[in-house]
């Protein structure tokens, strides 16, 4: 029964200072007003969709990132003013803010209201920011204490914040007020987005994905990008990295579109998180079938098979599974393939001894997209392990095949990213896999109970992961149309991490579940408040294999990355087994050990 923000400024400044606006974010908010959500970024878009999109040509910078640009920025503003009915006029005018003075740790010009007052100018330009401050702090509560403040003034200016450093070098742009005019403050938000584009390389691009759009957004907001880090980069408000909003940002516009349009992303219910659907292969190679007759296909990192014979394999490709070349070349006895399985896209080399041509293929189906999800078959429904009227199953027990009913456990419901990873951690807090009072977890003559913990994770998020499932006879029964009451040991079963392995691949997708092919996707994933796990089935079936969830990073715990790349090698974990931990990143490939048979990486909105 068991399984075990400085952004960065032109040449001739040497550093744009951390907006005070992004340490007051929490003011705005409990005074009533909320970060941007769908229906600001439409009226964002229905106002300058038509004024973005000419601007962005020959770029690979999309609306949704600009709109991303303007929530971070001023959303904490505009919203504010569109909803008390304001004229765009009036809030381009009041889009203002960022009071951070010398004694707070302004380092660039104007460092405070005498420095501003000493240059040609300044004193027109210190009247201009000072009523900026106080106009806009009549509607915005959390600014009324710097406006309370005679030497306090506004050093950003515009949708996009126009730091007034450029003052300098720029003064008509501020004392002509051209900041309040869209077009204009869209024009030095674009050249400084284009300037990151050319340290991050680029500007050839022909699109990048939000990974890569949120880079730029980091080069934009700090002048250079750490792919070690990954979004944890930026200005830090206390809770969140701008690289880590922004992201969030990006992806809340893409489920947003004009009338009779279409957005990219579905918008999805209370407690599901935002989930783009599979990539599909991008090889423009001939097509092949896998054709072995005696066993799956290791797809490789590498075209050599390593040592151990699993340290470099990505994934099992089935019998008769079709892929797409890369070039059509083969390597050392290897062909660079790619593929979809279910619904996971994967890249990389199999021997080209198991790849028969097949030249009338046009395409790999992708699941969800070409091809529909696999249907649960007729008759068979969810299962859970009955209980008798009144029983309770708690953490404190030990382990059994109930799903845990106490009460106060909390539960995923959120509408917003910050929500859901609010109410996961929420969700691993209080099941404490590692408190030894906790008997449900904690192991005990030679046995762990990985499969129980992620059930209970699953279970409080609202997603099917199953502690007890129908057995093969009822399986046929219930297609049969049979009516089935559960019964463990005749027509349920419990389920240890080998079923749930395969579980996942027969059942998982008609239940929401689909596979990801990269650790960098389940991390992401996880990040924006999907459920995450990684599965691993062990050779010896009477053995144990392993599952663990892949949990949101936190401002304390983080996923580890290639320096270089950026890509996720360790995502961040939380699990029961020989050891407990409710966040940690583990052994490095722990999945790859001799001892396992298969891995896949599965994910829920």
């Amino acid at each position: 029964m068991h399984g075990c923000p400085p952004r960065h400024a032109s040449s001739n400044v040497v550093v744009r200072e951390p907006p005070e606006r992004l340490n007051i974010v929490a003011a705005p908010t409990e005074g009533g007003a909320a970060m941007p959500n769908a229906a600001d970024v439409l009226w964002f878009k229905e106002q300058f969709q038509s004024s973005i999109e000419p601007a962005l040509a020959g770029t690979p910078l999309t609306v949704d990132m600009i709109v991303a640009v303007a929530c971070q920025e001023t959303g904490h503003i505009w919203p504010v003013l569109r909803d008390k009915g304001l004229a765009v006029p009036q809030i381009l005018a009041l889009c203002v803010g960022d009071t951070l003075d010398a004694d707070k740790g302004r380092r660039a010009f104007p460092k405070t209201r005498a420095d501003l007052l000493a240059r040609p100018g300044g004193a027109q330009m210190f009247e201009i920011a000072r009523a900026g401050l106080v106009a806009m702090a009549q509607h915005i509560p959390g600014f009324s204490g710097a406006a309370a403040r005679p030497h306090k003034f506004c050093h950003g200016f515009g949708l996009f914040q126009y730091d007034l450093q450029f003052f300098l070098t720029d003064p008509q742009y501020f004392l002509q007020r051209r900041y309040e005019h869209f077009d204009d403050t869209l024009g030095k938000c674009l050249a400084e987005l284009k300037n990151a584009l050319r340290k991050l390389g680029f500007v050839a691009r022909q699109s990048l994905d939000d990974l890569e759009l949120a880079a730029v957004g980091i080069a934009y907001n700090t002048g250079g990008f750490k792919p070690g880090k990954g979004l944890k980069q930026g200005h830090f408000d206390g809770r969140r990295f701008y690289g880590e909003a922004l992201f969030d940002f990006i992806r809340l516009s893409k489920t947003v579109a004009l009338p009779g349009q279409s957005p990219p992303l579905a918008m999805p219910p209370a407690g599901v998180a935002i989930l783009p659907p599979p990539t599909p292969p991008a090889a423009t190679g001939p097509f092949f079938r896998v054709d072995t007759a005696v066993s799956t296909l290791r797809l490789r990192s590498e075209p050599q098979v390593s040592e151990p014979p699993t340290a470099n394999v990505i994934g099992e490709l089935p019998d008769g599974h079709l892929v797409r070349a890369v070039t059509g070349r083969a390597t050392r006895g290897f062909m660079e393939v790619e593929t979809s399985l279910q619904g996971a896209l994967l890249h990389g080399f199999a021997s080209t001894k198991f790849l028969k041509a097949e030249p009338q293929a046009t395409e790999v189906p992708v699941q969800g997209t070409d091809e529909p999800a696999t249907e649960l078959p007729p008759g068979v429904t969810a299962v859970t392990m009955p209980r008798r009227p009144g029983s309770r199953t708690r953490r404190t027990d030990l382990a059994n095949a109930h799903s845990l009913n106490e009460s106060g456990a909390p539960q995923r419901q959120g509408t917003s990213a910050g929500e859901l990873r609010a109410e996961l951690a929420a969700i691993i807090d209080w099941l404490a896999v590692d408190e030894p009072a906790h008997a449900r977890y904690q192991p005990r003559q030679g046995l762990t109970f990985c499969n129980i913990y992620c059930h209970d994770y699953c279970h409080l998020a609202g997603v099917y992961l199953p502690r007890v499932w129908w057995s093969e006879s009822a399986l046929l029964r219930l297609q049969r149309g049979e009516v089935l009451k559960p019964l463990i040991g005749d027509t349920i079963r419990e389920m240890r991490a080998n079923d749930l392995f395969r579980w996942l691949a027969d059942f998982g997708p008609g239940f929401g579940w689909r596979r990801t092919g990269t650790l960098t996707k389940l991390q992401t994933a996880a990040n924006q408040g999907a459920i995450g796990l990684i599965v691993a089935r062990r050779k010896e079936d009477g053995r144990s294999g392993h599952v663990v969830a892949v949990v949101p990073e936190t401002e304390a715990e983080s996923a580890r990355r290639d320096p270089a790349s950026g890509e996720v090698v360790a995502p961040l974990q939380s699990q029961a087994g020989v050891r407990n931990f409710r966040y940690g990143t583990g052994a490095r490939d722990w999945w790859r050990g001799e001892q396992f048979a298969d891995t896949a990486f599965w994910v829920h909105a």
